[in-house]
């Protein structure tokens, strides 16, 4: 009798601890949208980063590079938000504007106009001309770039930077 009872309390624990199991792999799986999203009125929305993720490369201070994307061509991409803190990428993509690669990993999204895209979601950090007067200026070596950004051509040996400006 007491072999039974421990039997059914070892069957007990052994689901107990399959289920706890298959729910740590499911909670693990990633529910991302695989490409980027426009709406009715034109916006351009990249996929959606987990949270860990975000907070990761929001942490992450001007010296760590971080990867994303896959491709083969590969540029230095870097983000100063409105407190001057830097953020640089490293960006691995096979798109051929610098536009098409940032949205494809998620770093900017913005509204098409009859001028292009205007940007204005960088590296999670939103900024509004209308309400505060800033806004995300492109440059390409450290200038102020002369296109917009999904205009610009990826060119090997050149940097893209976004950096929040007042009016």
């Amino acid at each position: 009798m007491k072999m039974k009872r421990n039997k059914k309390l070892q069957s007990f624990i052994l689901c107990m601890v399959l289920m706890v199991a298959m729910a740590l792999a499911t909670t693990g799986c990633n529910d991302k949208p695989s490409s980027n999203a426009v709406t009715t009125e034109g916006t351009i929305t990249a996929p959606q980063e987990d949270n860990a993720q975000h907070e990761e490369v929001q942490q992450s201070d001007a010296k760590h590079s971080n990867v994303l994307g896959e491709g083969n061509t590969v540029f230095p991409f870097s983000v100063v938000d409105k407190d001057g803190s830097e953020t640089t990428f490293e960006i691995h993509t096979d798109k051929e504007t610098v536009g098409e690669a940032l949205l494809e990993v998620g770093l900017i999204a913005g509204d098409n106009s009859e001028y292009g895209l205007y940007v204005k979601t960088v590296n999670g950090i939103t900024v509004d001309y209308d309400t505060d007067g800033m806004y995300w200026a492109f440059y390409v070596n450290g200038e102020y770039a002369m296109s917009g950004v999904d205009t610009t051509p990826i060119t090997e040996g050149e940097s893209y930077s976004f950096r929040v400006e007042k009016a």
